[in-house]
């Protein structure tokens, strides 16, 4: 008789892309995740998987067999959830990440407020620069910026951002300021990304778009260290506008070539599309909209 849990238990390791990654999302061993779907092979008559010792693979009917299947799981999912939102108060867990300096700026204090605001609720947040697997890694809500790659995720458009060029009282009095965009070939720059040694940045001014090559004496491929570089002096930074925003007003850093940024890239909330959005989700992505809307970060538009 076809058993709905081994069903389940076969869309749960396709979505997470192994026997391993689908046995930790389901709190269950390996072995007994194996077995179910070595059951439903035989229940099915077909194999739908082909493991390897490296790998695993859909066939054409493991393929054609989770899309149908899935969409009648996601169905039932969908009926419990709404059950769940006729609930006066959102209760639960809500796992969130995000890159790690976009908590410091704009994620801590929505978390903050939506504890206060649904006592019985519960925020894990996991802070990486690293796109993670949504469903591999058991995260109901990601936040993102820049443009977004083709994918399978639901994203909602929750505002703009860009990036603005910034040094240090300290350092702009010692080497002086830029007047131009290819000013910045003689200036200490501190660079986001691996390397020291040279990076590229493109800058919309008053030309147009432009390329320039910089370099300097500090690179780090974490913005908070960007940001603490360039307060302590150490070069001319490239960073988001709103993490500069408090540096900025209490004078730690100064924005030069103020007719210069980054192109604008987006800002967004993103959540699996194997899913209906949970009610925890969906109250989270409420609140942020509105507390970035009243910062000026954030706008109507979805994505």
């Amino acid at each position: 008789m076809l058993d709905l849990n081994d069903i389940a238990v076969f869309a749960r390791v396709v979505e997470a892309g192994s026997f391993t990654a689908a046995a930790h999302l389901l709190g269950m061993p390996k072995t007994t995740v194996s077995r179910r779907v070595a059951a439903l092979e035989r229940e099915v008559g077909v194999r739908l998987v082909q493991r390897t010792t490296r790998s695993l693979n859909m066939t054409d009917a493991g393929r054609l067999y989770y899309e149908q299947s899935s969409q009648a799981l996601r169905m039932i999912e969908d009926a419990h959830l709404r059950l769940a939102e006729a609930r006066a108060e959102p209760s639960g867990t809500i796992r969130i990440s995000a890159p790690v300096g976009f908590a410091d700026h704009l994620l801590t204090g929505v978390v903050f407020d939506f504890l206060a605001t649904h006592p019985k609720t519960k925020v894990e947040l996991h802070l990486t620069d690293e796109t993670l697997n949504l469903v591999g890694n058991r995260i109901d809500l990601a936040f993102r910026t820049g443009v977004l790659p083709d994918s399978t995720l639901i994203a909602r458009k929750l505002g703009s951002t860009c990036r603005i060029l910034c040094a240090s009282p300290d350092y702009l009095a010692r080497r002086g300021h830029p007047d131009a965009s290819e000013d910045l070939a003689r200036h200490d720059c501190v660079i986001a990304g691996s390397s020291a040694a040279s990076a590229h940045w493109v800058l919309d001014g008053p030309r147009g778009q432009e390329t320039v090559t910089v370099s300097g004496r500090f690179a780090a491929n974490e913005m908070r260290a960007v940001l603490a570089a360039a307060i302590a002096g150490y070069g001319i930074a490239q960073l988001p506008d709103q993490a500069v925003e408090a540096p900025v007003r209490d004078g730690r850093l100064r924005r030069v070539l103020g007719d210069y940024t980054t192109p604008v890239g987006g800002l967004y909330a993103v959540y699996p599309s194997s899913r209906h959005v949970s009610p925890l989700v969906k109250a989270f992505i409420e609140l942020a909209a509105q507390r970035w809307a009243s910062t000026g970060t954030g706008e109507n538009d979805k994505a």
